[in-house]
């Protein structure tokens, strides 16, 4: 069986024994994909959330050749560098006030493991241990053992469960049901051992594009204050003008005690991420008791070139008109989603920012639906890189997109719509 396999690679997400063949990428260019066979696609996802200015953008590529002519990996426990010390500056200028730390790492993941290793060790060391994380349903954190477990219980992480910690859950804020989520949060809170509350904000992304309001974000953040629990904000995903705003936090008016940032970050050239604290998280692990060190690394820390390409990055968002770019982009977004608003083939149409979604009415939905491979395939015949989350389709174009490149997605979600539903499934 093995035999039939032409690679030895092996794609995350991936079913290699039904998926289909994958298709070799030669270049890349603002919104496009190049391909081997000189097929070019339009990445109407940017390449799973990463690319916001369009691949390969100028400065951001030449920041990457002048920072390889001085650095590769230099250690980052005994010295520090340019571009590590400049990106740090401009990111506390740049975030909510308040945070005034920058630890980094290579992921979203790790960004959040640091997150939650934080916040207990800020307890641990104080004398006041606490040891439960809050997280909200259909949340998804990332894929190492703690994100996992404070990721939705289910098909991505069936098979790991004797690893994981528990946590407790909250219910996703739906629409008119705001309430529930945090009467039950104050109850949890009043429980006393709750450390952190870590969460998506506006968006849940993996979960299902799952969209709610600023103030149920703006409630929650209030309420852990109140209790004295973390607030962490996984905005790996939303950070970097996805909702509309440079971060999801901003529409809520709230600065979290940890913020986790990646993806967009390099604008999504290669892997870089911070988790960004306030004082006190760095104050409590500050001691000339060693036993308090944050105890935490990876061996590509702050890669002077991923630094210098998110040094690129930032001031790209100031000299750059970008924040003018993501309005029309919403706006363009709000513009084609009217059109199916009250249109039956579709259970819900939603929108945050520069994130549009369309979900497909069908009996059996849900991330393991037919609905998911069926769609892909169908967009990649017709020249999109879109991946449906099951029945749920979404768009998160990088910024540069055009209006008619836009017109080509919907024009194919339309057109994916009218296809028989017993086909899909």
């Amino acid at each position: 069986m093995l035999k039939s396999l032409s690679s030895p690679v092996w794609h995350p997400f991936t079913q290699h024994l039904t998926d289909p063949v994958t298709r070799r990428i030669t270049r890349t260019e603002g919104a496009f994909l190049y391909e081997e066979d000189g097929r070019v696609v339009l990445d109407a996802i940017s390449s799973w959330w990463v690319i916001t200015h369009g691949h390969r953008h100028p400065a951001i590529m030449q920041a990457i050749r002048e920072a390889s002519e001085h650095f590769d990996q230099i250690i980052f426990a005994d010295y520090t560098h340019e571009p590590a010390e400049e990106l740090a500056r401009g990111l506390i200028g740049l975030v909510p006030p308040g945070l005034a730390h920058v630890f980094y790492s290579d992921s979203g993941s790790t960004a959040v493991e640091v997150a939650l290793k934080m916040a207990l060790g800020f307890f641990h060391n104080r004398g006041a241990p606490r040891s439960r994380i809050a997280v909200m349903q259909h949340s998804y954190h990332g894929d190492t053992i703690g994100t996992m477990s404070t990721g939705e219980r289910g098909v991505f992480n069936a098979a790991y469960g004797p690893l994981l910690f528990s946590v407790d859950t909250l219910p996703f804020p739906s629409a008119g049901r705001e309430q529930q989520t945090l009467d039950a949060f104050e109850h949890l809170c009043r429980g006393g051992d709750i450390a952190a509350l870590l969460i998506e904000p506006l968006v849940l992304g993996a979960g299902g594009m799952r969209i709610y309001a600023p103030w149920v974000l703006a409630e929650l953040k209030r309420i852990a204050g109140v209790h004295g629990v973390l607030f962490i904000a996984d905005e790996v995903m939303t950070g970097w003008g996805r909702t509309g705003t440079l971060f999801a936090c901003e529409q809520a008016g709230i600065t979290p005690d940890i913020l986790c940032l990646s993806k967009g970050l390099t604008g999504g050239a290669v892997p870089l991420a911070v988790t960004l604290c306030t004082p006190e998280i760095f104050e409590a692990h500050l001691s000339r008791d060693r036993s308090r060190t944050f105890f935490h690394s990876s061996s590509y820390t702050a890669n002077a070139i991923a630094c210098a390409a998110a040094c690129a990055n930032l001031e790209i968002w100031r000299t750059e008109p970008v924040a003018e770019r993501v309005a029309a982009l919403t706006q363009a977004h709000s513009a084609r989603l009217e059109r199916f608003r009250s249109d039956a083939r579709f259970a819900d149409i939603r929108q945050c920012g520069t994130i549009a979604v369309l979900e497909i009415a069908m009996p059996e939905g849900g991330y393991l639906s037919q609905a998911g491979p069926r769609l892909r395939t169908f967009f990649k015949d017709r020249g999109l890189l879109i991946r449906p989350l099951g029945n749920v389709i979404y768009l998160m174009t990088p910024y540069c997109v055009t209006p008619a490149e836009l017109d080509r997605a919907y024009e194919a979600i339309d057109e994916a719509a009218s296809q028989d539903v017993g086909a899909l499934q």
